[in-house]
């Protein structure tokens, strides 16, 4: 294989387990038999290098993480990826988003950059018709954000997230509790984390909601049921590996079950 032969592309340290979990997945959704059956992928992880995003988001720090994941996507493209993904909600931050869109445009690169956020809706749409009400659980940057709300609205949606006091504390803790949130004990997810995101999703259930979007990449990693009792989760790390395959070698894409 050389830089000539189109390969997917992966953004993988925003954060480190999401880029992991996303080409499991890619893996998981690829219609196989034996190794080479496999699609191939690349998969760039510097975290070092790009900034918390939801930092930036809430002002705490300057330095936009759009410059590294640019330049991650560069490297990409020298080596031969001809469609790529950024597996975190939060770097879909227009803030964000816009400005690495923005730096691919002004380098002449053509890589195919797919939108995690316009594909969960996409797909809600086509998988979940009857569905009017969506809830969101998501990192306090990208509910302070609020491209979900926003964006599902003119969907046409219903849409409830948490109130700030909630969103903080499941952020805080589910995710970067420095003793068991996910960002530092991931595999398996601890008990205590797990506990703090069914209490979000028991609030987002009583207001009704048909569908809860799992808006962080790592939260997928404490819930990986697909539903509980009637309640749908959508994974937008699955969804964009489904569509990565789709746009890639559609033949190889799995059907879709609601069933794990």
């Amino acid at each position: 294989m050389s830089s000539n032969d189109a390969k997917i592309g992966i953004v993988g340290g925003a954060g480190p387990y999401a880029g992991l979990d996303l080409a499991q997945k890619i893996l998981q959704q690829t219609r196989a038999e034996k190794d080479q059956d496999y699609l191939p992928t690349l998969l760039i992880s510097t975290p070092d290098q790009i900034e918390d995003r939801t930092r930036f988001l809430l002002g705490e720090i300057t330095s936009n993480p759009a410059y590294a994941i640019f330049r991650n996507l560069s490297d990409l493209i020298t080596l031969g990826a001809s469609v790529a993904g950024i597996p975190c909600n939060t770097a879909h931050a227009p803030a964000i988003r816009d400005v690495f869109l923005q730096e691919m445009k002004q380098s002449g690169n053509h890589l195919k950059i797919l939108d995690m956020i316009a594909e969960t809706i996409a797909f809600l749409q086509e998988a979940c018709p009857e569905v009017k009400t969506v809830g969101v659980l998501s990192t306090i940057g990208t509910w302070k954000a609020g491209f979900y709300p926003e964006l599902l609205s003119e969907a046409g949606y219903e849409v409830r997230t948490l109130n700030e006091v909630q969103q903080q504390h499941l952020h805080d803790n589910a995710l970067f509790n420095p003793e068991y949130g996910i960002k530092v004990q991931a595999h398996p997810v601890t008990e205590e984390a797990r506990k703090v995101l069914l209490d979000g999703v028991e609030i987002l259930v009583k207001q009704g909601v048909q569908v809860i979007i799992l808006g962080c990449t790592e939260i997928p990693l404490g819930l990986p049921e697909r539903k509980i009792g009637e309640t749908l989760f959508l994974d937008p790390g699955l969804i964009l590996a489904r569509a990565l395959i789709r746009e890639f070698c559609p033949e190889k894409l799995l059907p879709w079950t609601w069933e794990i």
